[in-house]
C-alpha cells in the first residue's frame, strides 16, 4: 500500500510539473507574430521571430496575429457616380499587419480588423466614386479610339455617337486614389494596405435598360444612315442612266437628221 500511494504521488508529481513546463512554453512560426499579455496587459516586446519561446503558466496570455498578406473581400454595393448613375462597386484588397502592439490595442484580433476595413474601404470607395463620372470608373486606361461612325448624330440626350467624352483619370488611378487616402487611417491600426482593386463593376437594372435602349438607337441611327445612302446612292445611279439614255437618243436623233439630209439632197 506504500508503495503503490508514493507511486500515485509520483506519477501526481510529474503530471503536475509536465503540464506547468508546457503551460511555460509556446512555440511561434514563420508566419506568426505574437503578443504576451497578463490580465489584458502588455508584459513583453511582440515576438516577431519564430522558435520556443518562454511564459508564465496560467498567468501569461499568448495572442496569435498573421503575419503574412491577408486579404479584404467587400460587399458589393450600389453607389453613384458624380453624373447620378447608380453602379454596383465590388472591391478587394490586401493588406497585413505591421505593428502587432498597436494592432492589439486597438483592434485586438481580426475579426474586429476586418469589420474596421469595411467600414474605412467602403466610406472611401463611397467617396472616391462619387467624385468621379462614370466613364472615369469603368475604363482601366486613358487611351481610346472612336469606334462609331464620326458623322453620325446624336443616340439620346446626354450621349454623343462618334465622339468621346474625355478621360482625365481613369480606373487605376481611382484605386490609387482610395488606396493613398485609406492607408493613412488604416496606419493607425497597425495595418498596411497595400492595395485596393475594383473587383467587379455592374449596372443596376435601370442603368442597364437605358444602356440597351442607347444601344439599340445607334445601331437603328447607322441603319438609317446605310439607308439613306443607299437610297442616295441609287438616285444618283438612276440619273446619270437618266442622263446618258438622253444624251444616247439626242445622239442618235441627230445622226438620223443628218442622213435624212444627206439622202434628200
Amino acid at each position: 500500500m506504500k508503495k503503490s500511494g508514493f507511486g500515485c504521488l509520483v506519477a501526481l508529481t510529474l503530471l503536475a510539473f509536465f503540464l506547468v513546463a508546457s503551460g511555460a512554453v509556446f512555440t511561434v512560426n514563420e508566419t506568426e507574430q505574437v503578443i504576451v499579455t497578463q490580465f489584458g496587459k502588455l508584459v513583453r516586446e511582440p515576438v516577431t521571430t519564430p522558435g520556443l519561446k518562454f511564459k508564465i503558466p496560467f498567468l501569461h496570455k499568448v495572442n496569435t496575429f498573421d503575419r503574412r498578406i491577408l486579404e479584404w473581400n467587400g460587399r458589393a454595393t450600389e453607389m453613384p457616380t458624380k453624373d447620378k448613375t447608380y453602379i454596383i462597386v465590388d472591391t478587394y484588397a490586401r493588406w497585413t499587419i505591421v505593428d502587432p502592439l498597436l494592432f492589439f490595442e486597438k483592434l485586438r484580433d481580426e475579426r474586429s480588423a476586418q469589420s474596421r476595413l469595411d467600414d474605412i474601404l467602403g466610406s472611401e470607395t463611397r467617396n472616391t466614386v462619387a467624385k468621379h463620372e462614370l466613364i472615369e470608373i469603368i475604363r482601366t486606361t486613358k487611351e481610346r479610339t472612336v469606334e462609331v461612325d464620326p458623322d453620325l448624330a446624336e443616340a439620346d440626350q446626354g450621349g454623343t455617337i462618334g465622339k468621346l467624352i474625355p478621360i482625365r483619370r481613369g480606373r487605376a488611378l481611382l484605386e490609387e486614389e482610395i488606396h493613398e487616402t485609406a492607408k493613412g487611417k488604416l496606419a493607425e491600426f497597425g495595418i498596411e494596405l497595400l492595395d485596393i482593386r475594383f473587383k467587379r463593376i455592374n449596372y443596376n437594372e435601370g442603368v442597364q435598360e437605358r444602356i440597351y435602349e442607347r444601344m439599340v438607337s445607334e445601331r437603328q441611327q447607322i441603319a438609317e444612315r446605310f439607308r439613306s445612302e443607299g437610297a442616295g446612292e441609287a438616285a444618283k445611279i438612276l440619273g446619270d442612266m437618266e442622263k446618258e439614255l438622253r444624251e444616247i437618243e439626242s445622239g442618235a436623233y441627230k445622226v438620223v437628221e443628218t442622213t435624212k439630209g444627206e439622202a434628200d439632197a
